[in-house]
């Protein structure tokens, strides 16, 4: 069960993480239940960090190592954002915006790795990558008029690799 879990879970958890993040940021969500969905992906990432921590040691998944590693550091400055006496949405910010890169990161990185499915991988890098640049822009943008389409291409080039590699 936990190896199914490890290798299909994030195929759903990737899309519903940004769905999440694009409905909080628009202000669908209320900050007490994102505090308990950072909480929860704290638990997600140690979870696949202790038990995949081995067979991440070498290749395209050593560098998925490092994303979960200094994802799980962005996602406890989330939770410092919501709690703690230097709370507010700048960490928060911090928070979603390294979500949105560092993995893009990792998937140039298995774009390298894997030559074959290259095409694939770095597409979703870039997909992501303009996801955070469309991201950032609009939120200093009067309304914030390009939220969902920036999340989505971010979920979407996050989401590509990801189920690749749980094919694989």
């Amino acid at each position: 069960m936990f190896v199914t879990l490890r290798r299909f879970g994030p195929v759903a958890l990737i899309p519903a993480a940004w769905i999440t993040a694009g409905a909080a940021t628009v202000g669908f969500l209320r900050t007490d239940g994102m505090l308990i969905a950072h909480l929860v992906m704290v638990g997600f990432i140690t979870f696949f960090l202790v038990t995949g921590w081995r067979r991440m040691a070498d290749g395209a998944l050593r560098a998925w190592r490092a994303v979960l590693v200094v994802g799980l550091g962005l996602t406890l400055t989330g939770v410092a954002g919501f709690i703690g006496p230097v709370s507010g949405p700048t960490l928060r910010g911090v928070s979603l915006v390294g979500w949105m890169v560092v993995p893009a990161a990792g998937l140039a990185h298995t774009a390298r790795e894997l030559p074959g499915a290259a095409v694939v991988y770095a597409g979703g890098a870039a997909m992501a990558l303009l996801g955070a640049a469309v991201f950032v822009w609009t939120l200093a943008s009067a309304g914030q008029p390009l939220v969902w389409p920036s999340v989505g291409l971010v979920a979407a080039g996050h989401t590509v690799g990801i189920v690749d590699a749980a094919r694989r």
